[in-house]
């Protein structure tokens, strides 16, 4: 049996691929870290730590003998509650082809940002040290207009190749910022967007949920995000009218190079 009780929903296979596809569209731009960093897994809804390989003194439990224990970060688990009218899906399997998914849209910007926030600004809660805090890099104004933001990058990326860390780079924008450099073109019309590429070598990514910029390198290896159960939709219970779902995953998170990355202030 499946921890996410799938098979006890009131739903059919049509309902079934009808969210799963509406989760997919939603979470896909939103998911910001996962196409930054390095992506081990899914391990599983059973894997529950990652290895950090390390360990630590004990006291040892007779004499004669030394002890260590060794050093792991548990995973932590994330979820996102929505609800679907009985009525939409039924009309869904009627052929209907404008379902209100309200709900899972919601929660699917939820469960994302939470990601987000804990990738590159921490979870202390959960042990998770974020990418913008780890680094050594003294954060830098990415500035009040978009017309500044390659300035800045460029001083980012410079400051990541003093220190010996390589290319291509890649940049998380909180929504505002990446909504300014989508809409700025400079002088003679060439697209900001495109400019900020050129210096990167490598994406710009729209990241609900981070503040200000990140830049960071990708040549691999530095920041380590581990997957034990990936999202998926689980079922919680139903009445009459509604049934009662959720959004799950479980994951990890180890800034292994905290110098591969620069933030960039709001």
């Amino acid at each position: 049996m499946n921890h996410l009780l799938r098979h006890l929903a009131p739903i059919s296979d049509s309902g079934w691929e009808l969210l799963d596809d509406e989760a997919r569209e939603r979470l896909g731009p939103s998911l910001a870290a996962r196409r930054l960093v390095d992506f081990d897994g899914p391990r599983g809804w059973r894997h529950s730590a990652t290895n950090l390989g390390r360990s630590g003194e004990v006291e040892p439990p007779a004499d004669g003998v030394s002890a260590a224990q060794r050093r792991v970060l548990p995973l932590v688990e994330l979820r996102a509650e929505f609800t679907v009218s009985r009525a939409e899906l039924a009309d869904n399997d009627r052929g209907a082809v404008d379902a209100d998914l309200e709900s899972l849209d919601d929660a699917a910007q939820r469960i994302a940002i939470a990601e987000n926030v804990a990738v590159f600004h921490g979870w202390a809660k959960a042990g998770i040290i974020g990418i913008a805090e780890a680094s050594p890099v003294k954060a830098r104004p990415l500035g009040d207009g978009a017309e500044g933001y390659p300035r800045s990058v460029a001083n980012a990326v410079e400051a990541l190749r003093e220190v010996g860390v390589e290319g291509p780079y890649g940049l998380a924008l909180g929504p505002d910022e990446y909504t300014r450099v989508i809409e700025t073109a400079e002088h003679g019309g060439y697209p900001l967007f495109d400019h900020l590429a050129k210096i990167l070598e490598g994406p710009i990514v729209w990241a609900p949920g981070v503040k200000g910029a990140v830049v960071l390198s990708l040549r691999g290896g530095d920041f380590l995000y581990e997957s034990g159960q990936d999202l998926a939709i689980g079922y919680s219970h139903h009445d009459a009218e509604t049934v009662h779902l959720y959004l799950e995953e479980s994951f990890s998170f180890v800034v292994a190079t905290p110098e591969a990355a620069a933030p960039l202030g709001s």
